[in-house]
């Protein structure tokens, strides 16, 4: 790695050496302390993604407890997402602090609101000699900042590696030290240009500063050589991750991605394995890539890897995205001998495909499923810890007398959530406009509301409700009670043919269910239960997609798969299920 002189090229390490980086321990905190400008650096947290200077210690230190193990929940977005924000994040200098920190944290987060003054600075074009950057580090309206703030910017510019080489010369040369801050942001460089020489060399400077590095420049390290010829280092760091904490999904996809580029496909689902053990989960951009990678790829085993895949899919309710549907298909019809064929269709209301004319499996559960499932969501759900936060054992009772003396309904309506379907109406009629389009064919209807909507007001005018309640039973409850329970309730209790309306996906509801295949019925009564809200109608009146008499989840007879997919990809679950299919038939 050469740092750009006007006169000469030096080696980064040998530069470094010379400006004391390698001194003893207790020389390099010190320089350290004034690097970061504050009195006691044990107190700071620098970057909440990657700096923290006080995960990050230099050799020698006997700190243990460091990182907290962590394990990721949720599906939070897309890689291309996650890495956009990783670099957005790193490169303007996010932080957070200790609620100690008292007054240095004062002026560390003075630090922090100037450098946002500074997001449309213009880094040089070219590399600067020591001259140019002092002269221009004076002219600049904060002088403390300034090499983090031209940092930031070469980032978002994505300037050449040499201007950046330049400035990192001119301040080892001035300081006799180069601060973690200022490494971790060169390093974003070069991952996001793919400098792999020059990520390994920071590695290498790193490795002999710090004992152990912080979670974030683990993050950019991995990322950054698996996108190169020296992927395996890697997952070699990826081993000394796992001795000091729970790897990140990002570490781990980082790696799959690269062993499946390399077709080291053992390898991969190995990777993939152990990330879902550790109950990381894994994005669709990490899902995609096994079927990209393992086109016209023969085996039994790897070709039971990806059928566990759609699996993982169907039991997670989880609906690829057109570019992975295509994925999908091509990797079924790429199979040497496999004789697949796709084809992307509709399916029709009864549940045929039009296709290959086989039937999907109904959404109705058996009686005894519906049972067990109507016990386990009473004792679980409606009676269980989360209830009465947000109403009271009397409300409730209440609630269950009044279900019990009208039954059966036939829709369930979550008044309040409905309300709010079109935002420039008033919240009554949208509501009205709902029991109306709901009430055809003399369907009894149980609406779900708030007391705050027998007051008259803006959105809710007196006569529409009673108009309203001439066709429909109305439960107020409290304006600050949480409705699902009730919705739940009243729905279970009406029976089997029960349908109910809201537009919310109630995944709180299905996390408090005690096991697996209580969670699963729950999703499939859910899916062939709610009847949701037309998106696609931009008329005046409301317009509701009845619920499927068919489940809309993968599934498979052995020489058929149907995959719903949607259209684009949506970061947060839907209550909607998709209505396009891919339907795989083996000739």
């Amino acid at each position: 790695m050469a740092l750009f002189f006007q006169t000469s090229q030096q080696g980064f390490q040998t530069l470094l050496w010379k400006c004391r980086l390698f001194w003893p321990v207790s020389r390099c905190q010190q320089l350290f302390a004034v690097s970061f400008s504050i009195p006691n650096r044990e107190k700071v947290n620098y970057f909440s993604f990657m700096t923290s200077s006080n995960t990050a210690l230099p050799v020698g230190s006997k700190r243990t407890d460091v990182f907290p193990t962590k394990k990721r929940s949720e599906i939070n977005s897309e890689e291309k997402h996650g890495w956009d924000e990783e670099t957005k994040e790193i490169s303007e200098g996010k932080h957070h602090f200790s609620s100690s920190v008292g007054a240095p944290k004062k002026r560390v987060m003075s630090r922090v609101l100037s450098r946002h003054k500074f997001t449309n600075v213009q880094p040089p074009e070219k590399p600067l000699g020591a001259e140019e950057w002092n002269r221009l580090r004076e002219s600049f309206p904060s002088p403390e900042i300034f090499e983090e703030v031209m940092f930031n910017s070469m980032v978002r510019c994505n300037s050449p590696i040499d201007v950046a080489k330049s400035l990192l010369t001119h301040v080892a040369k001035s300081n006799g030290d180069i601060a973690y801050n200022l490494l971790v942001k060169y390093l974003v460089l070069c991952v996001q240009q793919r400098q792999t020489s020059e990520i390994c060399d920071v590695y290498d400077i790193m490795k002999i500063r710090f004992k152990i590095l912080e979670s974030g420049a683990y993050n950019l390290l991995i990322r950054g050589l698996s996108n190169s010829d020296q992927w395996r280092m890697a997952l070699t760091l990826l081993e000394e991750v796992k001795k000091i904490m729970t790897p990140s999904r990002t570490n781990y996809e980082s790696c799959i991605k690269a062993a499946s580029c390399h077709q080291e496909m053992n390898l991969a689902f190995e990777l993939y394995h152990e990330m879902l053990a550790k109950d990381l989960i894994p994005t669709l951009d990490v899902l995609q890539a096994f079927f990209d990678f393992s086109r016209g790829m023969k085996g039994a085993e790897l070709q039971k890897e990806l059928f566990g895949i759609l699996l993982y899919l169907r039991e997670n309710q989880i609906y690829p995205h057109k570019t992975f549907m295509r994925s999908i298909k091509l990797w079924f019809e790429s199979i040497p001998g496999g004789n697949w064929r796709g084809h992307l269709t509709n399916i029709k209301d009864s549940g045929q495909c039009p296709v290959c004319n086989h039937q999907l499996e109904d959404s109705d559960l058996t009686e005894e499923e519906y049972n067990n499932l109507r016990e386990r969501i009473i004792r679980d759900v409606i009676h269980g810890t989360d209830t009465f936060r947000k109403t009271s054992p009397q409300e409730f009772e209440a609630f269950q007398t009044f279900v019990e003396n009208r039954l059966p309904f036939d829709i369930v309506i979550d008044g309040l959530n409905v309300s709010h379907i079109k935002p420039r109406k008033m919240q009554c009629e949208n509501l009205f406009d709902a029991v109306n389009c709901l009430a055809k064919e003399n369907a009894r209807l149980l609406v779900l509301g708030r007391k705050h909507m027998l007051i008259n007001s803006s959105n809710w005018k007196r006569e529409i409700m009673k108009e309203m309640q001439n066709k429909a039973d109305f439960f107020f409850a409290e304006n600050i009670s949480e409705d699902d329970a009730f919705l739940l309730y009243a729905t279970l209790r009406s029976g089997k043919h029960c349908k109910f309306v809201t537009r919310d996906f109630l995944r709180d509801h299905k996390a408090c269910l005690s096991n697996s295949l209580t969670r699963h019925l729950f999703r499939k009564w859910q899916r062939g239960h709610q009847i949701v809200f037309s998106p696609s109608v931009e008329g005046k009146h409301i317009k509701f997609l009845p619920a499927f008499r068919y489940d809309c989840v993968v599934q498979t007879t052995g020489d058929t798969w149907h995959i719903p997919y949607k259209d684009t990809f949506e970061e947060k679950y839907s209550y909607q299920v998709p209505r396009k299919w891919l339907c795989i038939q083996q000739k």
